[in-house]
């Protein structure tokens, strides 16, 4: 890499790690990056899992007091994220070059869906428990945890917009405030994202100095996330995300 390729995956390092503290997607930023510098995209997803992991450790660190009262239910939920980052790992290597560069701009473009969706699934969940008088779900029951775990192979096939479908099923299914599921999004993805990149470090071809470069970017970035997300517009976000996204897409059609 050049320097000036470097200072690029740093960069995106920061705001992937802001960004998945806070929504998620950061992935949408940091990959097309890679992309960008030349690395094949299966060796850019690799990089990009190792180097987020310190970036989502983070976060959830940030989120620490949200965690609070949830241990049970982020340890059963982790387990569901664990089965399903592995299995999404192993069909990333398992399947040939040709079919993941024909996969992911779908993904890609799934991932932007949601995002542009994510307000009106907002609002929908806010008049579902604003009418619901039904007794509070602390767990979400077998539904969530198979939703979660499917939405983890996903993840750990391909990171981006995970944690918005983590918080859309977790929405749905649970009666608690989206900050504190948030703060458990925030740990799911790190469960994910640590159980992959271990399955990568001794099975797949990384690069180590994108890794380095993301792993201190997100870092930072999940500080950010955790102590300044709640002030940023969420219409700045979405609009950053489709924006690199789209540009994501393009690049991988165009390859």
């Amino acid at each position: 890499m050049t320097i000036w390729e470097m200072l690029a995956v740093f960069a995106a390092g920061i705001g992937a790690g802001t960004i998945n503290t806070i929504v998620g997607s950061g992935t949408l930023i940091t990959f097309p990056v890679l992309l960008a510098t030349g690395l094949p995209p299966v060796t850019a997803t690799v990089s990009n899992a190792l180097g987020l992991i310190p970036g989502s450790i983070s976060g959830a660190i940030g989120y620490r007091a949200e965690l609070a009262g949830q241990s049970r239910r982020v340890l059963k939920l982790a387990v569901a994220a664990l089965i399903g980052g592995l299995t999404g790992a192993t069909l990333l290597l398992s399947l040939p070059s040709t079919a993941f560069e024909t996969i992911v701009p779908v993904l890609v473009t799934l991932a932007l869906i949601l995002v542009i969706l994510q307000p009106r699934i907002s609002r929908a969940v806010q008049r579902r428990r604003e009418h619901n008088g039904g007794p509070t779900r602390t767990d979400g029951g077998p539904l969530l945890f198979t939703g979660l775990m499917l939405a983890s192979v996903y993840g750990g096939y391909f990171t981006a917009a995970q944690g918005i479908i983590y918080l859309s099923l977790m929405g749905m299914l649970l009666d608690d405030t989206m900050q504190r599921l948030n703060a458990v999004k925030n740990v799911l993805a790190a469960v994910v994202n640590s159980i992959a990149a271990l399955f990568f470090l001794f099975v797949a071809d990384f690069h180590w100095t994108a890794v380095v470069l993301i792993a201190v970017g997100s870092a930072l970035g999940g500080q950010i996330g955790a102590k300044v997300g709640r002030r940023l517009s969420p219409t700045v976000l979405r609009t950053l995300i489709v924006v690199v996204g789209t540009v994501a897409i393009v690049q991988l059609l165009l390859r």
